[in-house]
């Protein structure tokens, strides 16, 4: 199970099995060096469709890409693979979004595939937040006429628009690295870019959900036409979860962390609403739970689990993560055989 975020693209090549293959390619990293990413093309009808993952490219478990300056990190590479899928003849785009280190509005990912960014002398500018604050016109023009093909389906676990005080800066800027003092400036230059960009074309996408996703990337796909899912929903569809639950007794879900972001239906809740419809109990083993949360998560699970036996450092979680979560998955499974009529 994933939402758009790490992990989306193994499990749906798992789920499809022979109609899918991954793919790998050398693009630019947040930090604008070289990253091996991998990717998914999909058999079908109407022609193959790529899955992406911006976590694969732009993921901020990159230690190359935290390590630039959140201020020039950017969604170049993004750009990239999706150019090289083009001249593949590939039209049909399903990208997760979640897991970036970025915070560029996707102004890497549009310069890459053709968008001019200009300075108030006509030179092109840098697409980070940095750069964006000299951004004077925006022209379209140039952009790969080939987008105007296209289908993209987004799939994303926040629906928050591109600025503001639920915008991409504000809310996610401080896990990528943004600091309090920069965030007015980031989410201004953003929020400008995004103004430029809307009025070249007429097309208004800041505002929309999910505009917000991955640094805004969200918003520059869906100017570009992109519709906007439920990352969770898309691949329960594609996974067959339903068909899964309809005969188990038990569900069992997790995450690497658990709060109160989970229930903005993130993949464990989506599971728990598809496992309640089922009336299949469900339970949550999560890497860490925050307390404060604990009250709201436990009125949709059936049990909730974290996985350190007692005082850990992260690594030491994260060396022995599989066994802990063997651990804890036999415990649920002692007490749910326990709990059979004999």
């Amino acid at each position: 199970m994933a939402d758009g975020g790490e992990g989306t693209l193994d499990a749906i090549l798992t789920a499809v099995g022979d109609a899918g293959r991954r793919h790998s390619v050398c693009v630019r990293g947040a930090g604008g060096g070289a990253i091996h990413a991998d990717y998914g093309l999909l058999a079908s009808p109407d022609g193959p469709t790529a899955l992406l993952e911006a976590a694969q490219i732009v993921g901020i478990t990159d230690p190359a890409g935290m390590a630039a300056p959140v201020g020039t990190r950017t969604t170049r590479g993004m750009g990239e693979l999706v150019r090289a899928l083009l001249d593949q003849r590939v039209r049909r785009f399903m990208i997760g979004l979640g897991g970036s280190s970025t915070n560029d509005g996707g102004a890497g990912m549009l310069i890459a595939l053709g968008l001019s960014l200009l300075d108030a002398d006509g030179r092109e500018i840098a697409p980070g937040p940095d750069g964006l604050a000299a951004l004077v016109r925006v022209d379209a023009s140039t952009l790969d006429p080939r987008l105007a093909e296209c289908s993209l389906t987004i799939m994303s676990d926040v629906d928050n628009p591109l600025a503001g005080v639920r915008g991409a800066t504000a809310i996610f800027g401080a896990q990528k690295g943004v600091l309090k003092e920069e965030q007015r400036r980031f989410d201004d230059a953003i929020a400008h870019f995004a103004e430029l960009a809307e009025g070249a074309t007429g097309r208004r996408a800041a505002d929309s959900p999910g505009a917000g996703a991955a640094g805004g990337l969200g918003f520059a796909l869906q100017w570009l036409g992109g519709t906007f899912h439920s990352g969770a929903e898309v691949v329960a569809g594609l996974i067959g979860l339903d068909a899964a639950l309809a005969d188990a007794d038990w569900a069992i879900t997790g995450e690497g962390r658990s709060d109160a972001q989970t229930l903005l239906r993130k993949a464990p809740f989506v599971v728990a609403e598809h496992a309640r419809r089922h009336a299949v109990p469900v339970s949550l083993i999560s890497g860490a739970i925050d307390p404060d949360a604990l009250p709201e998560l436990g009125k949709h699970f059936a049990g909730c689990f974290a996985l350190p036996n007692g005082p850990a450092t992260l690594d030491e979680c994260l060396a022995n993560a599989a066994d802990l979560l063997a651990d804890r998955a036999e415990q649920i499974a002692r007490l749910l055989i326990a709990a059979r009529p004999r």
